[in-house]
């Protein structure tokens, strides 16, 4: 019994001393390396994300913009040693709309004290999962893009993504301005990995991102996109794309293509809808593509409006190949020969200004380059050097063929010919500001080129006029009390090599007041199945959003006609 004792009084002691031992080595002794594990252990330190600018149009309604939201995060650890796993993870699935079974696997982690339940939470969710005061389960501070109104201008506006990088549109663009700085704060934490306020050290605030306006008028864009959207409707047609600028100033007010999506939806969208066809998809214009040749024509004096042409009765074969105009036509004025849209006509005058001065007029209107708009995605479109044409071509690229474009291209083209010649870069931010409003960047006209005289636009402008009177290829485009001035487009598209009788572009461009142009109106139908020109699919659709919005803009009544009752509106002042 002695020596038992003896024995157990000799092991209690060295534990005793052993442990003594090491409590004065764990005060005493250096143990830098312990010390450091500790202050990792107990270090906090979280980046403060950075609010993303705003998007605004030019009114200064709201188009993107942050919203606060909560992560959900829940302690594994915790929840199981209360006994709380199922309770807790079926309410959080029910409040969160996450399945069960996926929170029970993030729940069932013994050992593990941090595991995201879900990201991005609103408000009205969170809140709910605050009164709940689950144990084990908190919340940290987040944020997400948000789009008011979801799918609208949704191409121009494009998308950033969970981790605040701009993916499309002017959120790509202007990514570096729109992002804010992020900020830092550095402290301690508990034992449960909660900070301990009194130990922050350091706290550098986060610098919200710069906001954008745009030019683009959200009214403008409504009746644009609802006139495409009954158009793709009634005719059956596989897309459609519209634009609206303004002549003088070349802001652009509306850029709508269909399909469309939801900028709040964007993880679960097809390459098909994120096209913005306004910009990104080229096409052969038709006959809207004539306006430029007679503009050339009457620039260099080579023709007179009342210079007959012989149309050759509907068919004419040059360099052994037939040209055919859609209704027949004998001796035409050529002033007619615009009205009435002959292809035969047309190409006779491109003959008599030809290859080397139609190819340099194309261009100059900014046929076969990108506008520059600064938008992601911009085609330049497909129009080769005279070098590589053969000898139908300058017969062929007069009527829109053999040569592709951007809707946009076109709309500078035809402001151009509207503004007495000048052909502006078309914009649509106008404004930049910084998180004290003060600008940091601010567009402005800016002329790129003057491919025409004023006198050739005026002459233009008139005879454009009598494409929508009666007679003309546009007389379902005539806006009441206004003088319309454009052209009509229906292009065959290509199809296995081949130009195809079934599927055509309908489209149709046109600017008003004819005699003082405000505005430039495209309107572009991919496929209509119900019918095919220009004039009865497209037209309808211009004079639809055209009546509307001059209204809307306070555009006065005015033409050759009409008396015009105000002056031309300046650029509005930026907000």
């Amino acid at each position: 019994m002695l020596w038992r004792m003896t024995l157990i009084v000799l092991v209690v002691s060295g534990a005793w001393t052993c442990l003594a031992v090491r409590l004065t080595f764990l005060h005493l002794g250096s143990n830098e390396l312990l010390k450091e594990r500790v202050r990792r252990i107990r270090h906090y330190e979280r980046e403060l994300v950075a609010p993303r600018g705003r998007i605004h149009d030019a009114s200064g309604t709201t188009l993107a913009l942050d919203l606060d939201t909560k992560d959900i995060i829940v302690d594994p650890h915790r929840i199981l040693a209360n006994g709380q796993a199922r309770a807790v993870s079926r309410q959080l699935s029910v409040a969160l709309g996450v399945p069960l079974a996926k929170v029970e696997a993030k729940v069932n982690r013994p050992g593990r004290r941090y595991e995201y339940i879900k990201q991005y939470v609103q408000h009205d969710q969170f809140e709910h999962i605050e009164r709940m005061k689950l144990a084990g389960v908190f919340m940290e501070d987040s944020s997400a893009r948000y789009y008011p109104h979801d799918a609208m201008l949704c191409h121009a506006i494009g998308f950033a993504n969970l981790a605040g990088d701009g993916c499309a549109g002017v959120e790509l663009k202007l990514d570096d301005l729109l992002k804010g700085k992020p900020g830092i704060q550095v402290s301690e934490r508990d034992g449960r990995r909660r900070e301990i306020y009194g130990k922050r050290s350091l706290e550098i605030a986060a610098e919200t991102g710069c906001d954008v306006f745009l030019t683009v008028d959200v009214n403008v864009q409504y009746v644009v996109e609802q006139a495409l959207q009954s158009a793709v409707h009634e005719h059956d047609a596989k897309s459609a794309w519209a634009v609206v600028q303004e002549v003088k100033t070349g802001r652009i007010l509306a850029m709508a293509s269909l399909p469309a999506f939801s900028l709040n939806e964007y993880r679960s969208v097809g390459q098909d809808e994120l096209l913005n066809r306004v910009i990104g998809y080229t096409y052969e214009p038709g006959s809207t593509m004539k306006a430029a040749v007679f503009a050339a024509a009457f620039n260099e004096a080579i023709v007179a409006e009342d210079v007959m042409v012989d149309c050759e009765g509907g068919t004419w074969y040059y360099k052994g190949r037939p040209l055919r105009d859609f209704h027949p036509y004998g001796h035409l004025s050529v002033a007619d020969v615009l009205k009435k849209s002959s292809n035969i006509g047309t190409a006779k005058i491109a003959l008599h200004l030809g290859a080397q001065r139609l190819e340099e007029y194309l261009r100059a209107f900014g046929i076969g380059r990108r506008t520059g708009i600064g938008l992601p995605g911009e085609e330049t479109g497909v129009f080769h050097s005279r070098r590589n044409w053969d000898s139908l071509t300058i017969t062929r690229v007069p009527m829109g063929h053999a040569v592709s474009v951007t809707a946009l291209q076109m709309v500078a083209m035809y402001s151009a010919i509207a503004n007495d010649g000048k052909l502006l870069r078309p914009r649509i931010v106008d404004l930049v500001t910084n998180a004290d409003g003060e600008a940091v960047y601010r567009s402005s006209v800016e002329v790129v080129g003057t491919p025409i005289r004023p006198e050739t636009s005026s002459l233009m402008r008139r005879l454009l006029n009598r494409v929508t009177e009666e007679g003309g290829t546009a007389r379902r485009a005539r806006v009441e009390g206004y003088d319309v001035a454009g052209k009509t487009g229906t292009a065959e598209k290509v199809v296995n090599g081949r130009y195809s009788r079934d599927a055509n572009i309908a489209s149709f461009a046109g600017f008003l007041p004819a005699d003082n142009p405000e505005l430039t109106i495209l309107v572009v139908i991919d496929e209509p199945n119900k019918f095919h020109t220009g004039g009865r699919v497209a037209g309808p659709v211009f004079k639809e959003i055209a009546e509307q919005i001059v209204r809307y803009l306070g555009i006065p009544p005015g033409g050759w006609g009409y008396p015009l009752l105000a002056k031309s509106r300046s650029e509005p002042a930026a907000p």
